[in-house]
């Protein structure tokens, strides 16, 4: 009886450390910034179950003073120290989001192209005869240059004389037809904007670089040949897609 009471004491004893051993790392929901309402897995406790984090471009690296996180996607990124001055942070934080939105239509744009009418977005511009969801355009190419030129000149000069700087970022009004900027998640569809416009940035980017590779080939037409031949048609092995070769 004696051996009996010892091991059930021993076992009540492994059981309670095991249990707080767990309990140590169970899941805290950490209130900062990118992690605001994500579940992450902390030895650290302060008593309240509530920690305090920021997610950094480089895990462990100390964000300088100008990069509060205040900012949409801001996770610490600058390692010249040209956003140090307001002003500069200000407008690089509005010129990185025109880029961003000019990006994602671009990409979007050589991609549908090609899809759509089997031109690619090099040879689009330049053809003789220009044409816009299968009708034919009555003016030569410097005439619809010209027009573009024009048009986008007017319209960043209404941009730009606005002096209320969100309003130059995010219009609203007509430029917002379903009403996205007047929801609770705006903040977090700001987000999303600029995490994938960066991702266009260099989406567009690898366009370019493949063309320049490929002979002036489009994305469609090089994505299709990798997609059929992934082992033999790649960058490792087409010397004009790795410098210095």
């Amino acid at each position: 009886q004696h051996v009996c009471d010892n091991t059930s004491a021993q076992v009540a004893l492994v059981l309670k450390i095991a249990m707080t051993a767990l309990a140590s790392y169970a899941p805290i929901t950490a209130r900062a910034s990118f992690f605001s309402g994500r579940k992450i897995a902390s030895r650290v406790t302060n008593g309240t179950g509530t920690v305090s984090m920021r997610a950094t471009w480089m895990p462990g690296s100390a964000p300088p003073s100008h990069l509060d996180g205040s900012m949409p996607c801001d996770y610490g990124f600058d390692p010249l120290g040209l956003g140090k001055e307001p002003a500069n942070l200000a407008r690089f934080q509005e010129a990185e989001l025109i880029h961003a939105r000019w990006a994602m239509l671009g990409v979007s744009g050589a991609a549908g192209a090609e899809v759509i009418t089997g031109v690619n977005w090099v040879e689009a511009p330049v053809q003789a005869q220009q044409s816009y969801l299968g009708n034919t355009i009555p003016f030569p190419l410097p005439v619809i240059a010209a027009i573009e030129v024009f048009v986008m000149a007017y319209v960043e000069s209404k941009r730009g004389s606005e002096t209320d700087r969100t309003k130059r970022m995010y219009p609203g009004g007509s430029f917002d037809p379903a009403g996205f900027s007047k929801g609770a998640d705006f903040e977090k569809l700001k987000r999303k904007e600029l995490a994938n416009g960066r991702v266009a940035m260099l989406a567009f980017a690898g366009i370019i670089g493949e063309a320049q590779a490929n002979n002036l080939e489009g994305p469609v037409a090089a994505l299709s040949r990798h997609i059929a031949d992934p082992w033999h048609v790649n960058a490792a092995t087409n010397a004009a897609a790795v410098p210095y070769l």
